[in-house]
């Protein structure tokens, strides 16, 4: 018998049991319908007993769901040693690098001084409005 079957047989009696148990719980609990009212003197008692089967239920679930899944994977087989070496990688053949290309330098920049304006000349007008 392996462990799958190990783990199918404790997990379906353990959701079956939580499924069955939480409700039944529910119901035992006494249920007041003054929404908390009036109620000092049940301080303390009853009501945790459902939320309790249904964590054990859910950590039970867990726990049966790892075993099953973990069970699944089949057995790593090795079958041969790994390879001692392997073949190298090909050789890398890179394009040659383009032949040297002598530029001339580029030409002076020389900056004329602006052209002194002439204040004194006066500007033509057209139409009665200036254009320039």
């Amino acid at each position: 018998m392996n462990i799958r079957k190990i783990g199918l047989l404790a997990a379906v009696p353990a959701v079956g049991l939580t499924l069955a148990v939480a409700p039944i719980q529910a119901q035992a609990q006494p249920r007041y319908y003054d929404r908390g009212y009036d109620r000092g003197y049940h301080h303390g008692r009853g009501g945790g007993d459902a939320v309790g089967a249904a964590i054990v239920g859910g950590i039970l679930g867990l726990a049966a769901g790892a075993a099953i899944a973990g069970s699944l994977a089949p057995a790593p087989v090795y079958e041969a040693p790994p390879p001692v070496a392997y073949a190298p990688p090909p050789p890398v053949v890179y394009a040659p690098p383009p032949p040297p290309a002598y530029y001339a330098p580029p030409p002076p920049v020389v900056y004329a001084p602006p052209p002194r304006p002439d204040y004194y000349v006066a500007t033509p007008v057209y139409e009665g409005r200036p254009r320039w």
